[in-house]
């Protein structure tokens, strides 16, 4: 009797722990769903703003739900519910028009019916050059790279601010005809302005579907060194990027 007992607790012990990694499931997946989802950064075309081994969160409920909001992005519907536009200067994680298993991070630059073009390294939008500020003559990576670039203060027209870097302003990039953003869609480019693929290029990302923005970049909550794995947990002390956690993302 004491043995059937004993196998009755350990069975209604397992059942209990099973249900409980059940809803823990379906709780991390509701959150992902709706409210945050993480993502890491493994390329430099968002410095200076965002560094190789950032890892943050992003908000999927600031342009509303599309089918790429759900886990493993099933076509279940078209388009977005709750949807609105994001803001020009946010930093957005969008689906690759061309290949939509794979993740991009740019800031939002053009909306619907904008007309955006470089000349000479300097961005127009809607005819109107954007401001922009100069400030340190040479940048370095929180890698310790040194980067012969300079760094500006860029001001859009709704008055938001970020910083961006740039190598020269005679790059492939840096003078480009004018291009009017089709309803629906979104311009998109990296703060590292030599050195991103965006919407600049057009059989590359090209105009971003609005249904394909995943989310906006809201803060790094870790930022490990590019000389280390994030698996490497012994070696955080020496290669967490202190200073960024928890840091907010303009």
């Amino acid at each position: 009797m004491a043995q059937q007992l004993t196998a009755r607790r350990k069975s209604g012990g397992l059942t209990e722990n099973v249900k409980t990694i059940f809803y823990a499931g379906l709780i991390a997946i509701g959150i992902r769903t709706v409210a945050y989802e993480p993502f890491n950064i493994p390329s430099g075309s968002m410095i200076p703003t965002l560094q190789v081994g950032d890892y943050l969160f992003v908000s999927k409920y600031s342009y509303g739900y599309s089918h790429f909001s759900l886990p493993l992005s099933p076509p279940l519907f078209s388009g977005r519910v709750f949807g609105q536009l994001p803001q020009r200067g946010d930093v957005a994680v969008f689906k690759f028009p061309r290949d939509t298993s794979q993740d991009y991070i740019k800031r939002i630059i053009g909306l619907p019916g904008d007309r955006i073009q470089m000349k000479a390294g300097q961005l127009y939008i809607n005819g109107v050059k954007v401001q922009r500020k100069p400030e340190d003559v040479e940048y370095i990576d929180d890698c310790r790279t040194p980067m012969m670039v300079k760094r500006f203060g860029e001001v859009l027209p709704n008055g938001s601010e970020h910083d961006i870097v740039k190598a020269t302003d005679d790059g492939p990039l840096d003078d480009t005809p004018e291009y009017k953003v089709p309803e629906g869609h979104v311009f998109a480019m990296g703060d590292n302005r030599n050195n991103s693929s965006d919407s600049r290029v057009m059989d590359g990302v090209g105009f971003v579907p609005v249904e394909n923005l995943v989310g906006r970049a809201e803060f790094v909550f870790l930022s490990i060194s590019c000389n280390a794995s994030l698996w490497e947990i012994w070696e955080w002390p020496f290669d967490i990027r202190w200073s960024r956690l928890f840091t907010a993302i303009h």
